[in-house]
């Protein structure tokens, strides 16, 4: 098993700037990937963001981003920690939703966080 808890989220106008974090512990393989999806109103749950990491795979992971976020968001994550965060800067409203941070593990089977509300306004 896998728990991961989330923090971060929030208000902001658009412009601004939020930092998501998201800790995972329990039974942590490697390599893994963790990152976030998020679900907005009327739409499906969407892949934001991505970073798999761990042995054999190059220093700082493999990134993956939604088309919508490159440039203006960045994920990273602490493998000590196994950590994972989610810098957004240049928020627009279009990013507002709840954003579920996830892990997989090397077997495929996945792991959700409780969800952070993000909302920004115009």
């Amino acid at each position: 098993q896998v728990q991961l808890v989330e923090s971060g989220g929030g208000s902001v106008q658009a412009g601004g700037s939020l930092r998501l974090s998201c800790a995972a512990s329990g039974s942590i393989l490697s390599p893994n990937t963790m990152g976030w999806y998020r679900q907005t109103p009327g739409k499906q749950r969407e892949l934001v963001a991505a970073i798999t990491a761990g042995a054999a795979i190059t220093a700082g992971g493999i990134t993956n981003y939604a088309d919508s976020v490159k440039g203006r968001f960045t994920i990273s994550r602490d493998n000590a920690k196994n950590t994972v965060y989610l810098q957004m800067n240049s928020l627009k409203p279009e990013d507002t939703g709840v954003y579920y941070c996830y892990y997989r593990s090397p077997l495929k089977r996945e792991y959700w966080g409780q969800g952070t509300q993000v909302t920004v306004s115009s």
